[in-house]
């Protein structure tokens, strides 16, 4: 069954007039019961003070009624009976009633024969004359005061139905709009809702969805910014491999076929890179990366990607190593971490030159930690350096291989942690200093230099 906010809202709402009507009824029943109490005390006292006993008394028999007096008569039940001072019954209303000898002059409720009944007594003279009526009787009218209440609302409850089921319609109706008109858009109709005419109950939807369109809106152009531009770095090795390939398939002597093999070879690792930078650059996705952040250990992400390194280094008679290592942990993706250092590492090694030197730093202190990676090679001019991190820049030196995605893949792992990432020179004026800041660290991995 589907759920519907009109008919809840419904529901709701005939529920509650429900329950006010019951409370209604309720306090009315309350009020009436204790108002006619009051009324008909007043009456009872009235009566007895109205009726003369030796009216009652004279020319009867003791203990016998010959005929009801005039207050017996009427729309409630009135029992009447007087008592001498011996305590023995000489007039009634009603034989074998026998309702209690009175103690005291004034108001009591007695419980007699199964029955409440409210007893007014009056003495006078040698006699107390004694008029009672049931408590049943007057919670009966009190019940029917509050059943003339609740009963009109009760029928009125169809039409109140009713009423309410358009007004919450017509309450919901810029809902339903709303969502027909985003029914009609088209895959590709990314524009933002109206929303200036909606009710303030709406207002947020729709402003949480246009904030959701315009992500989209980036994701997608994104993405075809990076088909574009995927397709425009593959097409330039491709077109060399064919070249390479070529020329291969024309070489005679057996020196210009090994040339056109090793070109053709360095087509292949440099194709072979970009797909991997690509395929690295698209599973770098930040959604992902929050799901899988834990506490991670800087200094051990760094100590492998420099393990990893060290043969490589070392045939370029590099420098490579670990300058200092306090202990740090951040919140975040141990694999995107060792992809952020291992682009760091490789771009500083493609271009520091042999019996250059790459040092790692890991600092922390209580605001944060560094992550910092210098070389000693040519650097990047400062005009560059925002550039730097757009994809496929390689800037002006076409000397080095690359891909140009391995900066571009940094800054979008860095973004995803919520740290930063700078660009500067060493203090003796020759290289590159990448410093990465985390904002926050980890208050038990943080010991302190």
């Amino acid at each position: 069954m589907m759920n519907s906010i009109r008919r809840t809202l419904l529901l709701w709402l005939l529920a509650g007039l429900a329950a006010i009507a019951l409370a209604t009824s309720s306090v009315t029943y309350l009020a009436a019961r204790r108002e006619v109490g009051e009324l008909l005390d007043l009456q009872l006292k009235q009566l007895a003070y109205s009726t003369r006993i030796d009216d009652l008394l004279r020319g009867q028999r003791p203990g016998f009624a010959t005929r009801p007096t005039p207050h017996t008569s009427g729309v409630t039940e009135l029992v009447t009976q007087i008592w001498d001072r011996d305590g023995v019954l000489v007039y009634w209303t009603q034989p074998g009633m026998g309702l209690p000898v009175p103690a005291t002059q004034g108001y009591a409720t007695v419980h007699h024969n199964g029955r409440d009944w409210r007893v007014y007594t009056l003495v006078e003279g040698t006699h107390a004359l004694q008029v009672a009526q049931p408590q049943d009787e007057r919670a009966a009218i009190a019940r029917q005061t509050a059943l003339r209440t609740l009963v009109p609302f009760l029928a009125l409850i169809p039409f109140f139905g009713a009423l309410m089921w358009v007004g919450v319609g017509w309450g919901l109706a810029p809902l339903e709009a709303m969502s027909k008109a985003v029914a009609k858009r088209r895959p590709n109709a990314l524009e933002p809702l109206d929303g200036r005419r909606l009710p303030d109950e709406l207002q947020p939807l729709a402003r949480n969805l246009n904030e959701l369109l315009a992500r989209l809106d980036a994701a997608l152009a994104s993405q075809r910014r990076f088909t574009a531009d995927a397709a425009h770095e593959l097409r330039t090795p491709l077109a060399a491999l064919t070249l390479q390939l070529d020329l291969a398939r024309r070489a005679t002597d057996p020196h210009d076929v090994a040339v056109a093999l090793d070109d053709l070879e360095s087509g292949v690792a440099r194709a072979s890179h970009v797909v991997e930078q690509l395929m690295t650059l698209a599973r770098v996705e930040p959604e992902a990366m929050a799901q899988r952040r834990t506490a991670s250990d800087l200094v051990a992400i760094a100590k492998d990607a420099i393990v990893a390194r060290a043969a490589l280094a070392a045939d370029k008679g590099i420098d490579l190593g670990l300058a200092k290592a306090t202990p740090a942990i951040v919140m975040g993706d141990p694999t995107s971490l060792g992809i952020l250092l291992s682009n760091l590492l490789d771009n500083a090694l493609r271009y520091t030159p042999r019996a250059g030197r790459i040092d790692v730093t890991i600092d922390a202190d209580a605001n944060g930690a560094a992550l910092i990676v210098a070389d000693t090679g040519p650097g990047i001019p400062e005009e560059a350096r925002e550039r730097v991190f757009d994809r496929f820049y390689r800037g002006d030196d076409v000397a080095t291989t690359g891909s140009g995605l391995g900066l571009s893949i940094v800054k979008r792992i860095v973004d995803a942690h919520g740290a930063s990432i700078e660009l500067g020179v060493p203090a003796e004026g020759n290289g590159l200093v990448v410093t990465v800041r985390f904002a926050r660290v980890q208050e038990q991995g943080f010991r302190g230099p």
